[in-house]
């Protein structure tokens, strides 16, 4: 287990440049759902998952900081970190390096575990914790970042 786990690269899409030329705030969101789906497979979930199994994840909230601009054509990488989950809900913590290894954003995020059938938030499977489990034993090694939990306000 990758300790915090690391994305495939990733290229900024021209059609994803805004008017200022560089990319627009909706697509570092796309790239940090992108880049979580990766883990998702070693977790369990995914598309098969929803299907046969009739589960799936929401996103309860998601913040953003931008850190550096990204301009078309870069290659970029997301890494991610469970911080902390219990049966119902996970915590992570992302964050997207252009291949150059500076940062360009950072993703936080609390994930619920839902049954389709209400929709409503579910305890996870046995399997889908014991994964849950396993990552964190690696993660939980790893410094927390000091970005985590950081609210938005303006100090006087």
């Amino acid at each position: 287990m990758q300790a915090p786990f690391r994305s495939s690269p990733k290229h900024v899409r021209p059609e994803w440049i805004d008017y200022n030329g560089h990319l627009n705030m909706a697509y570092y969101t796309v790239l940090f759902d992108t880049s979580v789906d990766e883990i998702y497979e070693e977790i369990g979930f995914g598309p098969d998952y929803a299907k046969n199994d009739g589960h799936t994840t929401y996103t309860a909230e998601f913040h953003i900081s931008y850190i550096r601009e990204l301009h078309e054509g870069d290659e970029v990488y997301v890494t991610t970190q469970l911080i902390a989950y219990d049966e119902k809900r996970f915590h992570t913590y992302q964050e997207l390096f252009h291949a150059d290894g500076w940062l360009a954003a950072t993703g936080e995020a609390l994930a619920l575990h839902i049954d389709m059938s209400g929709p409503r938030v579910a305890p996870m499977p046995d399997h889908i914790l014991a994964n849950f489990k396993a990552i964190h034993a690696a993660h939980s090694v790893l410094p927390l970042p000091k970005r985590v939990s950081k609210s938005i306000s303006i100090k006087a």
